[in-house]
Order: structure tokens, then sequence, then C-alpha cells
């Protein structure tokens, strides 16, 4: 039924805990996976010369330096269970499209992804990434916790 898995990652303690799951069950029913992780492009618009801004190309550097290492760590993980596994970085300001847009431009047959678990009133008002997938897909989404 599951043959290839979309793995997105934040680099997170629980996304790295979701991409071990994810692993795991790929292994027991044989899929592949392609973990993405998106960056999120400069955000800090030109203003007066007298402004300080971060440096642009240094943190597009830096934004993508990790993103490659999160993925990385996925890949090596998915490696030693003998789980064949690509990587993909993404630039999106919307991380949940470029989700969702990834795992239907690979033919993914579902998604794998941590749940960030806010609790209380704040689920209410702030939508994780994880939400916005489940609303905006019709693939099934993993949700692990």
């Amino acid at each position: 039924m599951f043959k290839h898995l979309l793995v997105p990652t934040d680099g997170s303690p629980l996304s790295a805990k979701a991409a071990r799951g994810a692993v795991e069950f790929a292994k027991a029913v044989g899929a592949k996976i392609t973990t993405l992780s998106v960056v999120e492009p400069y955000p800090y618009p030109a203003l007066a010369d007298s402004s300080y801004l971060p440096d642009q190309g240094r943190y597009e550097k830096e934004m993508q330096d990790d993103a490659r290492r999160y993925v990385n760590e996925v890949a090596e993980i998915a490696g030693a269970a003998g789980v064949p596994c690509d990587t993909r970085i993404g630039l999106s300001f919307t991380p949940y499209e470029e989700i969702t847009n990834a795992a239907k431009d690979l033919g993914c047959d579902a998604i794998f992804m941590a749940s960030h678990g806010r609790k209380g009133i704040n689920r209410l008002f702030v939508g994780s990434e994880t939400q916005k997938v489940l609303a905006h897909t019709t693939l099934p989404v993993m949700v692990y916790r």
C-alpha cells in the first residue's frame, strides 16, 4: 500500500524521533523515503542604509547548511536500517506548501511527520505546519508523537 513516504524534518528532537519512526515503518512495509527540509528565504526587506541587517548571503548559506545536515541525519538513519532514502531541500516562506507540493510532485503515497503537540488555547490560534499539511493535502498523513 505505501511505497514512498515523504518525511519532512526541521532538525528538532521531535522531527528526529518522527524520522526514526518513519524509517521503522518504511522498513516494515518495504517503502522508500524522501526526506525534505524547507528553508525559509531571507526574511528582511531592504531598509535604509543606516539599519543593521544580517548578511543575506551568510543567512542563506547557514540555513542551507542546517537543512542539509537535517536531511543527511535522516538519510543516515535510513541507510543504517537498509531503507532507500533520497534527500531534498526546499525554499519557501510557507513550508506546508513546499511539503504538500513535494509529496505530490514526487508521487509519494503518504507524508510521515512530527506533531509539535501544541496544547490548550494555543492550538486554536497558532496553526502548526503539521496542521496546515493536514488541511492542504489529500494524501494520508501519519502524525508521529
